[in-house]
């Protein structure tokens, strides 16, 4: 099979990925990929049942020794460790901590913030004429959220993007400070990503948090330096960065690839655009085909804690066990035609968001709510809306991101 999940270099042109997904879930859904050194190869699953039974199986399929492809060692993890490496009570006490925050009856009381910066924010784009989608929409909206939910000021957004961008693309030699797997990499091992734009995010949360310790509030700062756990246990200083860090990157990364696959897709396919625009009752349930057909996140990462049959292979204990979402967004087992782009596709059971277990992306509904908001507001102006330019992808097999955009408006 030519299929090579590692080489990052198929994962540039916008169609090798889903070629070799395609392979592998007809040919070998449960593959073995191997690595070069120092890791160590990993069994990648590509299925939509299969993902959705590691998920479920925390017992079996750990997130402890991380849900990226770097193999860590235990001193690692105990500097690294953010929610998301955690399984059982102290993730669960850790999500409890900002859960309100991202559950509805908050994120509805966001919707006329939304709305209103959503306009401005397509205003000003739509202003220049020919504009970068990613740089003037995709990544403004969600970033000057992620500020309104921690209460920073706007003008520190571009700084908050540039963070994520250098942190996430620590593949991509446009984007990484020092790229991953290189050798200047190891002297940031203790890092988030081996990225030492973590250092710059540490700095500036702990200064936030010097400010609002014992201070009420309700931004999610204020709430991870002022509420304790339930599970009756504070956040350490490490606790808070890893976790402030978590909210920097997530928060912006995600719904921009999001944004940006959706409006491409859009404009690649102008007869769903008109649907929609003919039809503005169909755009909640095209937002979900919108996280279905981009699926911003490539993969996570469990690890096997006992040795275990799945899909007819042998997992060892130890083995790295990788689920592709991407992938099973993708399978025919559950979508229709599922390399067809629908707008008013009803059977849409994707796992974008990592159905199925405790890991489920907690700002899930907010990811949904300002997709909703964003393609209510720009699908009436959307007309005449062109691509000019080619559309260079992040060098990465972990995020399906998106660089740049560019389009004209205003020609019908």
């Amino acid at each position: 099979m030519d299929v090579d999940l590692v080489n990052l270099d198929n994962f540039t042109d916008g169609v090798t990925p889903w070629r070799m997904f395609h392979t592998l879930r007809h040919h070998d859904p449960v593959y073995w990929q191997p690595e070069h050194a120092p890791n160590s190869g990993f069994w990648a699953i590509t299925k939509h049942a299969d993902v959705m039974r590691v998920s479920k199986d925390t017992e079996t399929f750990t997130s402890a020794r991380f849900v990226n492809l770097e193999e860590v060692d235990d001193d690692q993890i105990a500097i690294r460790a953010s929610m998301l490496e955690m399984d059982g009570l102290r993730h669960r006490a850790l999500r409890g901590l900002l859960q309100r925050q991202f559950g509805p009856t908050v994120i509805n009381q966001y919707a006329d913030f939304l709305r209103g910066l959503t306009a401005r924010t397509l205003d000003a784009a739509f202003a220049k004429g020919s504009f970068d989608f990613v740089a003037d929409v995709a990544a403004d909206f969600p970033i000057n959220v992620l500020a309104r939910l921690l209460d920073v000021p706007e003008g520190d957004t571009r700084q908050l993007i540039d963070w994520g961008n250098r942190i996430i693309g620590n593949t991509d030699p446009d984007y990484a400070d020092v790229l991953l797997g290189s050798a200047e990499s190891d002297r940031y091992r203790d890092l988030p990503f081996r990225s030492p734009a973590s250092l710059e995010v540490f700095a500036y949360g702990r200064e936030l948090a010097r400010k609002r310790r014992g201070v009420p509030g309700g931004d999610l700062v204020s709430k991870l330096v002022n509420d304790t756990p339930r599970d009756g246990v504070p956040l350490s200083g490490r606790d808070f960065d890893n976790y402030f860090l978590l909210l920097v990157v997530a928060g912006n990364e995600t719904t921009r690839h999001a944004i940006t696959h959706a409006m491409l897709a859009l404009l690649q396919h102008p007869t769903q655009l008109e649907k929609l625009r003919e039809d503005p009752s169909l755009i909640p349930g095209a937002v979900e085909e919108f996280l279905r057909w981009g699926t911003p996140v490539y993969h996570f990462r469990r690890t096997a804690v006992r040795d275990v049959e799945l899909g007819g292979k042998q997992i060892k204990e130890g083995d790295k066990v990788v689920l592709w979402y991407a992938s099973a967004n993708r399978d025919e087992e559950i979508f229709d035609d599922p390399d067809t782009f629908d707008v008013t596709r009803t059977r849409n059971d994707h796992v974008t968001f990592g159905k199925g277990g405790p890991h489920v992306c907690l700002g899930g509904l907010l990811a949904r709510t300002e997709l909703r908001i964003m393609f209510e507001e720009l699908i009436p102006r959307a007309a005449g809306m062109r691509l000019t330019g080619d559309v260079p992808r992040v060098r990465s097999n972990f995020v399906n991101g998106i660089k740049r955009l560019p389009v004209e408006v205003g020609h019908r």
